[in-house]
């Protein structure tokens, strides 16, 4: 790595020598800072919100609203734990597994396990736990700094997974890796390019969705599985969860496969709401292009 990101790395793994509990006060902190600050983190969060939760009195939005933001902080301060201390003492705050019958099941079938794991919780502790039990390819989106690309290939690559760029090349690697009976991780609520998904209700608002998870699914025969790794109150640890997937995410007819496929996302979510990213621009793009962008402040 350059310079500033060898700097960078050890700046984390310093950071991350802290106890969890003191790094999820600071985590705290920082969302309080971005409540106040009435940023865009803010506007983003709660402009999903109204969309999401448009039943909720206004009160209640708010409550949520700075909830959400209190967890954005934490998941942002354990990063320096989870990256900077190595994956084993990193799996050592996993304290319960909630479904692993169900991961184990998949894996003894040999058919090929896409795990989909959504902005939830703690997915980077979720990579190094997936890591630790089997083969995986992970697929991801070259960040927008290029710069910091090498970054996160080390961070997430401690314990070897293959790195698979969503582009061409990288899907065709899934197709063969699950075909052969492997596992494959892919973050399922990434907004896909426009033109590249398919229109599909989260939460009741239309979302473009990407359509690779249930492509893989339809053509291999791969079993599908939700899962994320939930944060625990006070610094205590983490629990991954996970949870089946909707019966049509496999289904011919794409729209219903994506639309199970948000179903299935939505089902984790509810288990730990604040701890999903709703600072993301999930609805950025409308069904109707002439659909004014929610997230402009005018």
């Amino acid at each position: 790595m350059r310079l500033p990101l060898a700097i960078l790395y050890f700046l984390l793994r310093l950071t991350g020598r802290l106890p969890l509990r003191v790094l999820h006060r600071l985590g705290t902190l920082l969302g309080q800072l971005l409540w106040w600050s009435g940023g865009k983190l803010r506007h983003h969060t709660a402009v999903n919100l109204s969309l999401v939760h448009a039943q909720n009195d206004a009160a209640e939005r708010q409550r949520t609203i700075r909830q959400t933001l209190c967890e954005t902080g934490k998941s942002v301060a354990e990063i320096a734990k989870i990256w900077g201390v190595g994956p084993q003492k990193a799996l050592s705050l996993v304290r319960s597994v909630d479904g692993e019958e169900l991961f184990q099941a998949a894996l003894s079938a040999k058919q090929g396990l896409i795990v989909a794991a959504p902005h939830l919780g703690c997915w980077e502790l979720l990579n190094f736990w997936l890591c630790s039990r089997t083969d995986l390819a992970i697929v991801y989106r070259p960040p927008r700094h290029a710069a910091l690309e090498p970054l996160l290939l080390k961070a997430r690559g401690a314990l070897k997974p293959e790195q698979v760029r969503a582009e061409g090349a990288g899907v065709r690697t899934l197709y063969k890796r699950l075909q052969a009976g492997g596992v494959v991780g892919i973050l399922p609520d990434q907004q896909p390019k426009q033109g590249e998904g398919v229109f599909a209700p989260f939460f009741g608002v239309p979302a473009l969705t990407m359509v690779l998870v249930s492509r893989l699914a339809q053509r291999t025969g791969a079993t599908v599985l939700f899962a994320f790794a939930e944060r625990l109150p006070q610094g205590s640890g983490f629990r991954i969860r996970f949870r089946p997937a909707p019966a049509d995410i496999g289904a011919a007819d794409l729209d219903l496969a994506v639309a199970a496929l948000n179903r299935g996302v939505e089902d984790c979510v509810n288990l730990a709401f604040e701890q999903y990213q709703w600072h993301y621009k999930r609805f950025q793009f409308r069904p109707d292009p002439s659909e004014p962008n929610p997230y402009w402040r005018g």
